[in-house]
């Protein structure tokens, strides 16, 4: 994480004690001149992650750090470890002046989850057009073990377009990946950093409908930055009934 000028991100840790990510701030988006410090943190399975701007602790006439304490007391009393985070944000801002206010108020809460080992495929693929066949058929055999052959002609679909396009503009390797939780999530992984483009390809044009494919058959899509590169992402809902619904 890095931040542009904002207080700390508070975490809840599983034991219900309250901390602050240990982070730089770093000028507001737009100054320019210094660089941004990135920290990596840790966080355990069930904690919650609280992002927020100044509006929400700089209230009154106290000071910040008085305003901090009074947010970590705030995600106590909302008890967010035990209730849906949809309903505990409610308790947090709940005393917000009706009228306008001084600053602009954004929460933003994040639980964190460990996925078992069994409910994740990965898969490293040479940087070859011939390897796209073979990750389809990767695909189909371990949404069949996973007993989701009902998604497997638009999941099939989704990682051949992902592969495809990360070989062909990226280079490799190319790392693929499924993720089976409550949505099941196609990964590929590729060490460019240049972000994909969605157009609509002209009649007379054999390509670049990749993309638009991918978003025609998620329920999500999106990319992120990463270390070595970048991360195309698409998520779909799993059937009704099936795992993890």
């Amino acid at each position: 994480m890095a931040s542009a000028g904002h207080p700390p991100p508070a975490v809840v840790a599983p034991d219900g004690t309250v901390d602050w990510a240990g982070l730089s701030p770093g000028p507001p988006l737009g100054v320019g001149g210094w660089p941004f410090e990135a920290t990596d943190l840790d966080l355990a399975p069930g904690s919650v992650l609280a992002l927020y701007t100044d509006g929400l602790i700089e209230r009154g006439d106290g000071d910040i750090d008085e305003g901090m304490r009074n947010l970590a007391d705030r995600l106590m009393r909302a008890e967010v470890l035990e209730r849906p985070l949809r309903h505990a944000r409610h308790d947090i801002v709940a005393d917000l002046p009706p009228g306008r206010l001084r600053d602009d108020v954004t929460l933003l809460l994040a639980r964190t989850r460990e996925v078992p080992a069994d409910s994740t495929a990965t898969w490293l693929l040479d940087a070859d057009p011939v390897v796209v066949a073979g990750a389809r058929h990767l695909v189909l055999e371990q949404l069949s073990r996973w007993d989701l052959d009902e998604l497997g002609f638009t999941t099939e679909l989704i990682a051949s377009e992902l592969v495809t396009n990360a070989i062909r503009y990226a280079g490799g390797p190319v790392r693929l990946r499924l993720i089976r939780t409550d949505t099941l999530t196609c990964e590929v992984c590729d060490p460019s950093n240049t972000q994909p483009r969605m157009r609509r390809a002209r009649t007379s044009e054999e390509g670049g409908r990749g993309l638009y494919l991918v978003a025609q058959l998620s329920r999500r899509w999106g990319s992120r930055y990463t270390r070595e590169g970048k991360t195309v992402w698409s998520e779909q809902l799993l059937p009704l009934g099936g795992p993890g619904r």
